[in-house]
């Protein structure tokens, strides 16, 4: 049996500026961006076209979705965003006025930051040692 995680829906204030943000500060790819009907579009993005696994933006539209954007964890870092030049994404997106959390440490499994999206959830970037 082959399995994966196709898509991860992460709960955002408004489409397009999220949109923007992952798109302009964090280089991210628009798969797609389909309108299901007056409200509701079926938008994707993904950190590179062989990307795996998608994040599907979903505007919220309830109260109770609307008290999750920013804090779909809790206070937990939501997404590990893997990648394999550290220093060049870092800086990048330093550049671009993505708000970091700490300064850049090594850890036994690699390179970390965590940094806040749009929202206020948090991310770790992460370059992988090789084993």
């Amino acid at each position: 049996m082959n399995r994966k995680i196709g898509a991860i829906s992460l709960v955002v204030k408004d489409y397009d500026e999220a949109i923007q943000f992952y798109v302009e500060k964090l280089n991210f790819r628009l798969i797609e961006d389909t309108k299901l009907d007056d409200t509701k579009r079926w938008v994707l993005i993904a950190p590179s076209k062989s990307a795996e696994t998608n994040i599907l933006l979903a505007q919220a539209t309830t109260p109770q979705q609307k008290q999750a954007i920013g804090n779909q964890t809790g206070g937990r870092v939501f997404l590990f965003l893997h990648t394999d030049d550290f220093w060049k994404d870092y800086n990048d997106m330093k550049s671009k006025g993505v708000s970091f959390l700490e300064k850049p440490r090594e850890e036994i499994y690699g390179t970390v930051v965590v940094f806040e999206d749009l929202y206020g959830n948090t991310w770790d970037l992460i370059e992988i040692k090789d084993k």
